[in-house]
């Protein structure tokens, strides 16, 4: 039974998670939700903006509760999408650019960054929900915090495999052909990605692997 911690402000819920983890005094799963996080951590490093009300979460599960057919490389697509799956029977058009931020429409909206921690994953995503920063978004829909993570945690109980998420994700990935990406901090086209069924991508011949 995933045990959910509710605070009110923290630096960041994926630092404190991963800091009462190492110290072994929450056991998997377990998940930590703030209101306000005063140093958020976003992709490459950058800092994630907090304002409060909008969603700040990160869970941790035991390696050998993921998906036996789940390349760890590909952990921020398979959670990222059943997030975005969860969003969209709720109402939302929100999608997944490669390999982990949500986007509506053209601008971003949030981000999930995945970490292993010894035989632990840890999960910290940051969504836009009532506010956003300048050049950012926020979702179509405000859901009920307490609601959406019920019904996020329960769809992922369902230990739905890889294959079946990578199956829906290609479907959509051509919605990353205007984009681009960053690689060894160069800013990388899309638009001539190939989508592997591993989630990895070519390009030029070069086969790129998510680190986030």
């Amino acid at each position: 039974m995933l045990q959910i911690l509710w605070l009110d402000v923290v630096d960041s819920t994926q630092k404190y998670l991963k800091e009462v983890i190492s110290k072994k005094e929450l056991d998997t799963p377990v998940a930590v939700v703030a209101e306000l996080q005063t140093d958020g951590i976003g992709s490459r490093d950058n800092r994630w903006e907090s304002q409060k009300g909008n969603l700040f979460l990160s869970f941790a599960i035991d390696k050998k509760e993921l998906p036996s057919d789940l390349p760890i490389s590909s952990a921020s697509i398979y959670f990222s999408y059943i997030l975005k799956e969860t969003l969209a029977q709720m109402g939302s058009a929100v999608w997944i650019k490669w390999p982990n931020d949500f986007y509506l429409h053209e601008k971003k909206v949030g981000g999930m960054i995945t970490t292993l921690c010894g035989d632990v994953l840890i999960c910290g995503v940051g969504l836009n929900i009532v506010a956003s920063p300048k050049s950012f978004s926020r979702l179509d829909i405000i859901p009920d915090k307490k609601e959406l993570l019920e019904r996020y945690f329960t769809n992922l109980e369902k230990k739905v495999l890889w294959k079946q998420v990578f199956s829906k994700y290609k479907l959509e990935f051509y919605k990353n052909q205007s984009f681009f990406t960053h690689i060894n901090n160069q800013r990388v086209s899309l638009r001539d990605a190939i989508l592997c069924e591993d989630g990895s991508l070519e390009i030029n011949g070069e086969r790129i692997y998510s680190l986030r």
